[in-house]
């Protein structure tokens, strides 16, 4: 047959949309055209695929060779179409069997030998292919990754010859079984804080509701020591988020492999760009923030992150997704993350030390905390203290409760508010808070007192309401009374004070 169509995925954000691959023979001078908005990688395909089907001990046909990637509209980026457009080839041009091509989405980048090197977004990839119905031939390296898709039939091939058997039917490709789930739960454990019971409390408050936190205190309070420890009080991942967190680290080039259901914890440093924190690039890329998704962003030393950086986090605290547009490319990447900040009170640190070490003046401690914005700040539900020790404490106090005790509690108060509304509290719409109605009238009058005495705007009324209904799932209560209330005020105070 003179034409043969070869489907594959390409890559566009978090998704991998479907690309036909359409290879046409013709009679004429012989070449060789990519169309379908390739990109330069994807144009350069033709000379590897050109050598690796000669070494491969098949014939190049001498013809007039298009190709065409559909949709055209959709642009094609990376070496991922290598393989498919040689089966395409092969099958046109009739030496290998075009019958079982609907079965099969194909994706690999060509070596000039013939092996298949590995891709990214294997794991996005397999996942849309499971749902096509179809198995998903890809190069070994990646096969592990793929199989993390449980439903998916993954067929990891080593080079184009193998691949080319399997269609013919002369050795058939071994799927690849499912990766074994292995979750790995080796959190540091809150064990090792001594004191700090506050601190402690507002970080269980804060994993039970997935509220967003803020620590304030002098430097080697352990503020960085408690944050670390919050991935490993939240609750499981379910296998969803387990699969969009992998995705997401799959198809950055920095965020490394993320061992499978174990919470993101990203902690980038204060002289980070913007499109390093929420992503970006000519070919949109996920940044931190969406490589935290479904677990925790630490930004220590908040108030020396550059102003317009953290200002990018305002939309995706509030929508949990963040949209990035270029010129040529729009992309859209889940950033549903929990932010833990901290900083130290003044800019030499020591504001409020028993040793009385501060010199900071007036106007050096308002530009300090000017340099974090009010809108901001209204995101953020939680502020706590972290005080300095007294060394008698640190060799004698008592250990905390270990991270496994917490976590039970915090387990409990989501599994509450899971069953109650199908959502952590954090996520909770004001409209959605009053229809819950399960604050007695004492309590909202009491947050109505208190919001108007403190000047909170709305934002900040429905988050301090948020917190209270936290407080009063983690001690199981089925309604919200003043106490609770009394309690979130509090912690909220605390922030519009500082």
């Amino acid at each position: 047959m003179a034409l043969a169509i070869v489907h594959s995925r390409a890559l566009s954000g978090m998704h991998a949309p479907e690309v036909a691959v359409e290879v046409h023979l013709a009679n004429g001078l012989p070449s060789f055209t990519v169309v379908g908005l390739p990109d330069t990688e994807v144009k350069e395909s033709r000379e590897r695929v050109r050598a690796a089907i000669q070494v491969a001990g098949f014939e190049f046909p001498a013809r007039r060779i298009t190709v065409n990637l559909a949709p055209a509209d959709l642009p094609k980026e990376s070496g991922r179409f290598d393989l498919p457009i040689a089966v395409g080839i092969l099958a046109a041009s009739g030496q290998v069997s075009a019958a079982r091509l609907a079965e099969h989405e194909f994706a690999g980048e060509l070596a000039l030998s013939g092996e298949l090197r590995p891709v990214r977004g294997a794991l996005a990839m397999a996942w849309h292919a499971c749902r096509a119905g179809r198995a998903f031939v890809l190069p070994s390296a990646n096969a592990a990754e793929a199989a993390r898709v449980a439903q998916a039939r993954v067929l990891p091939a080593a080079s184009l010859t193998s691949v080319c058997a399997h269609l013919n039917g002369l050795s058939p490709l071994v799927a690849q079984p499912a990766t074994p789930v292995e979750v790995q739960d080796d959190y540091p454990d809150l064990l090792d804080v001594k004191g700090q019971a506050g601190a402690r409390h507002a970080l269980e408050v804060a994993a039970a509701g997935a509220h967003h936190l803020l620590m304030v205190g002098p430097p080697g309070t352990g503020k960085s020591m408690l944050a670390a420890r919050l991935p490993g009080i939240l609750p499981a991942m379910s296998e969803a988020e387990a699969l969009e967190a992998a995705s997401l680290h799959a198809l950055s080039e920095s965020g490394g492999r993320l061992p499978w259901r174990h919470r993101p914890y990203r902690a980038p440093h204060h002289s980070a760009s913007a499109v390093a924190l929420v992503g970006g690039g000519s070919e949109p890329k996920p940044g931190e923030i969406s490589l935290a998704h479904h677990g925790v962003l630490f930004l220590d030393e908040l108030p020396e992150f550059d102003r317009k950086v953290l200002e990018v986090l305002r939309e995706p605290l509030e929508s949990g997704v963040i949209h990035i547009s270029r010129a040529a490319r729009q992309a859209s990447f889940p950033a549903r993350f929990q932010l833990l900040a901290a900083m130290n009170p003044c800019p030499c640190g020591f504001l409020g030390h028993p040793s009385g070490r501060c010199r900071c003046s007036p106007e050096q401690l308002r530009r300090y905390r000017g340099r974090i914005s009010g809108p901001l700040l209204d995101r953020i539900d939680l502020i706590v203290e972290v005080p300095s020790l007294a060394p008698a404490d640190l060799r004698q106090g008592e250990p905390g409760e270990a991270s496994a005790l917490v976590r039970r509690r915090v387990e409990a108060a989501r599994e509450r508010q899971l069953a109650r509304q199908g959502k952590p509290n954090a996520l909770l719409s004001g409209r959605e808070l009053e229809e819950l109605d399960l604050a007695d009238e004492d309590a909202l009058a009491t947050l109505s007192r208190a919001s108007e005495r403190l000047g909170l705007s709305a934002r900040s009324f429905h988050r301090v309401w948020r917190v209270a209904l936290t407080i009063a799932d983690l001690a199981a209560a089925d309604r919200l009374g003043r106490a609770q209330v009394l309690q979130a005020v509090q912690l909220r105070r605390a922030l519009v004070e500082g």
